[in-house]
């Protein structure tokens, strides 16, 4: 493996607080921001420093965040409020709440239609709301509990549906569905990320699998072995990697051979239940938060979080070395 695709642990950055809930985290290129999901907030940190600079509070179950820069908002899911939460993203002061359907989890902006994709994990159903108006323009029913979704950013939305095992590919309205393709031998498929230019699609799995669709036909086209009950996926579109963080406490380096062959190229020791993550493009670093588990503790079921011990909460970093 060349230098440029060995990775490392070089930081841990603690923060205050109890036992916490977290979930997805996001990077923006523009302003240099990463937004982390954290229970009952959103901390938004400067990606030159690693300082909070912001919070945006007052929530119930936060998960998601997506970033639309043309209109200068954001956007999240407050899944414990059944509801999408929009900000400003210079001042990060809320401004609008908008009800959705139960639980939205996952979100995506789809900057061709100016349209914000909600996936509602008790409703199954995705709310499409019109990021402009901040009105709900059509309720999608998926048929089983939608998880990670990517856009291409030519109008097309891919998501997992954890409870089908498969992937679905929305029509070009982006109201309807176009297209459902089974991602078997996956099981309970979670992160999804994206080779735009290559037209893949990566769909990691609690069984230890990653699988590669071609985004057109929805033909599989590979499956690679990743750890166990990966959550989230990123791809690094320069270096030609995928990243799927694991709840064993691994990360596991894929490297894109040609869009159709893959190699694991390292599997690097991390952090129990560090298990999702942001990639920022420009540094190449990741990013994964977690907290310490509570030792002593019996197996925990899959799907279900152990317990953490408070006050332990760190933001992880890996980088490249060179």
């Amino acid at each position: 493996m060349s230098a440029q695709q060995t990775y490392k642990v070089t930081d841990r950055i603690p923060f205050p607080g109890d036992q916490t809930y977290w979930d997805y985290l996001v990077t923006n290129v523009a302003n240099r921001h990463l937004y982390m999901t954290r229970e009952n907030r959103v901390v938004v940190l400067d990606l030159r420093t690693g300082k909070e600079v912001a919070s945006i509070p007052n929530l119930k179950r936060v998960h998601g965040v997506a970033l639309a820069n043309d209109l200068n908002k954001g956007f999240l899911t407050d899944g414990g409020n059944n509801a999408v939460v929009v900000f400003d993203l210079t001042s990060h002061a809320v401004t609008q709440t908008i009800k959705v359907g139960k639980a939205p989890d996952a979100i995506v902006y789809e900057p061709t239609k100016k349209r914000v994709y909600a996936f509602n994990a008790h409703s199954h159903d995705v709310s499409v709301i019109d990021a402009a108006t901040a009105k709900v323009i059509a309720t999608v029913p998926l048929g089983g509990i939608p998880e990670f979704a990517v856009t291409d950013g030519k109008g097309n939305v891919y998501v997992n549906i954890e409870t089908k095992n498969s992937l679905v590919r929305f029509d070009s309205s982006g109201t309807k569905i176009q297209d459902e393709w089974p991602l078997s031998p996956c099981k309970e498929p979670a992160g999804l990320a994206m080779d735009t230019q290559g037209r893949r699609l990566f769909s990691v799995c609690a069984n230890k699998v990653m699988i590669v669709t071609d985004a057109e036909s929805g033909k599989q086209v590979a499956q690679v072995p990743v750890g166990v009950e990966p959550d989230a996926v990123v791809y690094d579109v320069e270096k030609k990697l995928i990243f799927s963080s694991n709840c064993d406490g691994t990360l596991t380096v894929v490297k894109q051979e040609s869009p159709d062959k893959y190699t694991v190229v390292q599997t690097l020791a991390t952090q129990k239940e560090a298990r999702t993550m942001a990639l920022d493009p420009v540094s190449h670093r990741l990013y994964l938060p977690y907290e310490d588990v509570k030792p002593g503790q019996k197996p925990t079921p899959p799907g279900d979080l152990p317990e953490f011990t408070s006050g332990t909460f760190h933001l992880m970093v890996v980088s490249p070395q060179m």
